[in-house]
């Protein structure tokens, strides 16, 4: 261990500074829309993940196609696609591959 690790030892921890900060404001946009929306902020766990595979390609179709907000929230649909993202990332884990 190197003098740094022993003085605080984060060494093998995620960076999580490497997320870009503006990610993660989206994703709590569209948060914080679908709780008021349905009163709920943990929902979207009872929710099967085929549904948020199939709102991710909608975001993302829509965006191809020219629409950067969608219509009902009007919040960008890259937003709700990073957002429907990180409910299949955390729905359906998955490990990482050794040294990754």
């Amino acid at each position: 261990m190197n003098n740094d690790q022993a003085v605080k030892a984060d060494y093998g921890k995620p960076r999580l500074t490497l997320v870009p900060p503006s990610l993660l404001l989206a994703v709590a946009a569209v948060r914080e829309y679908g709780t008021a929306k349905y009163g709920d902020s943990e929902n979207w766990r009872d929710v099967e993940p085929q549904r948020y595979k199939d709102a991710l390609y909608r975001h993302w179709v829509a965006f191809l196609q020219g629409e950067i907000y969608d219509p009902e929230s009007g919040l960008p649909h890259l937003w709700h696609l990073a957002c429907n993202a990180a409910f299949l990332i955390d729905l359906e884990p998955t490990e990482l591959p050794e040294g990754g």
